[in-house]
Order: C-alpha cells, then sequence, then structure tokens
C-alpha cells in the first residue's frame, strides 16, 4: 500500500500534534514539581535571616516620623499585636506590614511560592487570622492603628510627591477620629 500525499501529510501533522501535547503535559509536571534554584540549607539560611523587627521598610517609616517631631516606642509589649511604633499621645499602633508575608492583596509582592504551597497556605492564613485577632483586640481596647505596606515604603523610597501623600495622609489619620487606616 502505497501513502499519498495528503495521508503522509496526515500523518506527520498527527506526529507533530503529538510531540506538541507530551511537550504540554511535561512542562505541566515540571511546573507541578519546581525545583528550588538554591540547595536546602541554603533557602533555610535565607529564611532564618528575614528579621521580624527593625526590617529596612520600618526604619525608613521611623526616620521619617522622629524627623517630622512625631515620638513613639517601639515594639510595645501592652500594646495587642506589639505594633512596630506605638504613638501613645495618639493612641495609635504602626504597623509596617510585608505584602509577602501578611497578603497584600492585589500586590505583586504577595506571590505564593511554587514549592511546598500547602505549608506556605497554611502558614498565609495563619498569618492574616493573626492580623484579624489583633485589629479586633485593638479595636476592643480604643486603639488607633495604621497598616503601611511594604509596596507603599518602595515607592515613598523612589518618589518624593508619593512619599508626601503618605507621610500626609498618615499624618491627617493621626489627628482624626477614624479608627484605622491602610496605606
Amino acid at each position: 500500500y502505497i501513502h499519498t500525499e495528503a495521508e503522509n501529510v496526515a500523518v506527520y501533522s498527527q506526529g507533530v500534534f503529538e510531540r506538541s501535547r507530551i511537550k504540554a503535559e511535561l512542562s505541566e509536571i515540571k511546573q507541578e514539581k519546581v525545583m528550588d534554584t538554591v540547595s536546602k540549607e541554603q533557602r533555610s539560611r535565607n529564611m532564618a535571616a528575614i528579621q521580624s523587627k527593625n526590617t529596612r521598610p520600618e526604619i525608613y517609616l521611623r526616620k521619617l516620623l522622629f524627623a517630622r517631631g512625631y515620638r513613639y516606642g517601639l515594639n510595645s509589649k501592652s500594646v495587642p499585636g506589639h505594633p512596630d511604633l506605638y504613638l501613645r499621645k495618639y493612641n495609635t499602633a504602626v504597623f509596617v506590614h510585608g505584602c509577602y508575608w501578611h497578603r497584600h492583596e492585589g500586590c505583586k509582592y504577595a506571590y505564593t511560592p511554587k514549592s511546598r504551597m500547602e505549608f506556605w497556605e497554611k502558614k498565609f492564613a495563619a498569618n492574616q487570622r493573626r492580623d484579624v485577632v489583633v485589629r479586633r483586640e485593638l479595636a476592643e481596647r480604643n486603639v488607633k492603628y495604621a497598616i503601611v505596606w511594604e509596596c507603599t515604603i518602595k515607592k515613598m523610597e523612589k518618589d518624593s510627591q508619593e512619599k508626601e501623600h503618605i507621610m500626609g495622609k498618615l499624618e491627617n489619620f493621626l489627628v482624626s477620629a477614624e479608627k484605622s487606616v491602610e496605606l
């Protein structure tokens, strides 16, 4: 039996289609089992180096507030959630939240790692539950609170107009009757 040219094209096309389907399946498998680019030991050192106090965004905001004459306590244990800054005069807690750890909605920094997804989803959910509890406790104690996101600090560092705009909002909040603000 001799194949016609049309049959040869059909067989060839089916082979190409089959190869591309197999490549697509392999690509999906690779995405599911993403290999980490660093060793477990290096990843552990990287994660251990992440601080919870005196972070770069926190220090940046502290310096701006101090330069404007605001005085504050650091990580006050008497205030629920141990805020990064507590301005007693204004009865206001200021939290500088990392977008990644506190899951800033819609932010590019709030991505979920591709490896150990179940672990990370539990970790992030626990962080978010704790944030809700802290906010409720602050409201019960009639303490105002401001959340300044890491991405906002990054924008402030890059653009002086943005810095003045955000600092103006924060200063207005301190003297207002509002109970909370997110910047």
